[in-house]
C-alpha cells in the first residue's frame, strides 16, 4: 500500500449512490438531493464535524451537474486567489454553460475582506458558492455573505454508516481486498472514529498496514495498542478535539478548576483555535452556570471579546481567569431546561394562537376584532406587576422554568411565589 493515496482518498465516493451518510440531505427527499436533481444551485455552506463528507459532496454535485470546479482552502489563499478564481469564472460564461462552482475548505478562516471579495460575484451568478465549515456559520460567516447562502447541517456518521464504509473499503479497495482481514470486534475503531470516516479509514489502514501476514483479526485489544502507538500521526490535526473539549467542559461543569485549567492548556498546546474555545465558555456560562451566578456570562463574553483586543499568546491568561471563574461558580441549568421544555412543547402542539389581548392593535379593524383589549399595563399597577395570562388558552399555567436550588434561584423562587401565587406552584 505504500506510494498510494491514503485509504479514505481511494475510498472517496464519485457519485451520489456511493456517498454514505446525511439521508436527512441527500436520502430520498432529501432537501438537497431535491436541489441538485433540479439541476439549479444556490450558493450553500456545509456545516459540519470533520471527516463526514463536505468536500466530497461538494465535488459530486459540481461533477452531476456538469459545472466546472474550483476549489480554495482558507488556510494558503487570500484575495487575490479569489479574484483570479473569480475571473477564470467570468470567462467560463460561453455556449450557456453553467455558473462553476468554487469551492472553499474551511471558509470561517477567510478574514471579512477575503469574505466581501466574494459578494459580487455569488450575487451576480458569476460563481455557486459552496463553502465548508466546522464553526457556526452564524458567527464566523459575515451577513451579507451569509444571507446569499443556504446552510445545511452535516451530522456525524452513525455507526451504520461508519460499518458499511469497512465494508465498502474491505470489498472494493484494490489493495485491502488481497488481504484477509476478519473483524472480530469494531467498537474501537467506531470510537476513535468519532462519527469521522476519515478518522475510520486510517485506523483501519493502519491496522492492516501493521499486520504483515493474513489473517489480520481485528480486535478491540490491537486497535488500542496500534493508534496508541501511533497517536501523533492522528493527533497533529487535532483529531483529539472534541474528547478534550468534552472533559474541559466536563471539569468546569464538576467545579474543578485544576482539571479544568489541565485540558484548557492541552487545547492551548495542541492549536486549538482561541475563539473556539472562547464561544464554548459563552456557552458554558449560559447553560452550565445561568441563573446561579448571572454575572459569569457577562464576564465570558467580556474574555470572548478581550481576546480579539490582545490577541495571542497574552489571551491564555483571559481564558485561564475565565475556565477558573466558571468551573469555581455555582452551577445552575435550569434556563437551559426551560427552553429545552417549552421548544418539545411548541414541536408537539404547533402554532398556538396568541390569546387577543396580547396582539396588537395597529388598525381600528384590529381593535374592532378584539386585538389588546382588556390588556393590563404591568407599569401602572403596584410592583410593576399584574396576574395576567401570557400564554395561548390550550396551555396556560403550564411551568418550563422551575429555579434551582441556590443562593440567587432561591430568590427568584420567592419573588415568583409572590407574584403568581398558585398560578405556576413555585
Amino acid at each position: 500500500m505504500n506510494g498510494n493515496p491514503p485509504l479514505a482518498e481511494r475510498m472517496r465516493p464519485s457519485s451520489l449512490d456511493d456517498y454514505v451518510g446525511q439521508e436527512h440531505l441527500i436520502g430520498k427527499g432529501g432537501i438537497l438531493r431535491k436541489v441538485i436533481e433540479s439541476n439549479t444551485l444556490p450558493s450553500f455552506i456545509l456545516w459540519g464535524p470533520p471527516g463526514v463528507g463536505k468536500t466530497t459532496l461538494a465535488k459530486i454535485i459540481a461533477n452531476q451537474q456538469k459545472r466546472s470546479f474550483f476549489t480554495l482552502s482558507a488556510v494558503n489563499s487570500g484575495v487575490k486567489d479569489i479574484r483570479a478564481i473569480i475571473e477564470k469564472a467570468g470567462k467560463s460564461h460561453f455556449f450557456n454553460a453553467p455558473s462553476p462552482v468554487l469551492f472553499i475548505d474551511e471558509i470561517h478562516r477567510f478574514s471579512k475582506s477575503q469574505q466581501d471579495s466574494l459578494l459580487g460575484a455569488v450575487e451576480q451568478g458569476t460563481l455557486v458558492l459552496i463553502g465548508a465549515t466546522t464553526e457556526n456559520p452564524s458567527f464566523e460567516v459575515i451577513s451579507p455573505l451569509l444571507s446569499r447562502c443556504q446552510v445545511y447541517t452535516l451530522k456525524p456518521l452513525e455507526r451504520a454508516d461508519l460499518e458499511l464504509l469497512i465494508d465498502k473499503a474491505l470489498k472494493n479497495d484494490f489493495d485491502l481486498k488481497k488481504r484477509q482481514v476478519v473483524i472480530r470486534e469494531n467498537e474501537a475503531m467506531l470510537r476513535y472514529s468519532g462519527g469521522d470516516a476519515r478518522k475510520l479509514y486510517n485506523v483501519l489502514e493502519l491496522i492492516i498496514q501493521h499486520e504483515s501476514s493474513d489473517p489480520v483479526e481485528i480486535t478491540n485489544e490491537l486497535v488500542m495498542q496500534r493508534v496508541q502507538e501511533q497517536m501523533a500521526m492522528y493527533d497533529k490535526n487535532g483529531e483529539l478535539h472534541y474528547d478534550i473539549i468534552s472533559a474541559f467542559i466536563k471539569s468546569m461543569r464538576g467545579s474543578d478548576p485544576n482539571a479544568a485549567v489541565y485540558w484548557l492548556a492541552r487545547m492551548i498546546e495542541g492549536g486549538e483555535k482561541p475563539e473556539f474555545i472562547a464561544r464554548r465558555l459563552v456557552i458554558f456560562a449560559a447553560e452550565d452556570v445561568g441563573l446561579a451566578n448571572p454575572n459569569a456570562l457577562l464576564l465570558a463574553n467580556a474574555c470572548f471579546d478581550a481576546l480579539h483586543k490582545v490577541g495571542w499568546p497574552e489571551g491564555r491568561i483571559i481564558l485561564s481567569e475565565t475556565t477558573v471563574y466558571l468551573a469555581t461558580s455555582p452551577k445552575s441549568n435550569s434556563t437551559y431546561l426551560a427552553i429545552r421544555k417549552a421548544q418539545k412543547l411548541v414541536k408537539d402542539t404547533g402554532d398556538l394562537p396568541v390569546p387577543l389581548h396580547l396582539r396588537n392593535a395597529p388598525t381600528q379593524l384590529m381593535k374592532e376584532l378584539g386585538y389588546g383589549k382588556d390588556y393590563q399595563y404591568p407599569h401602572n399597577h403596584d410592583d410593576h406587576f399584574i396576574a395576567e395570562n401570557y400564554l395561548p388558552d390550550e396551555i396556560q399555567k403550564t411551568k418550563f422554568w422551575e429555579p434551582a436550588s441556590n443562593d440567587r434561584e432561591n430568590e427568584l423562587r420567592k419573588k415568583m411565589k409572590k407574584w403568581w401565587n398558585d398560578h405556576y406552584k413555585y
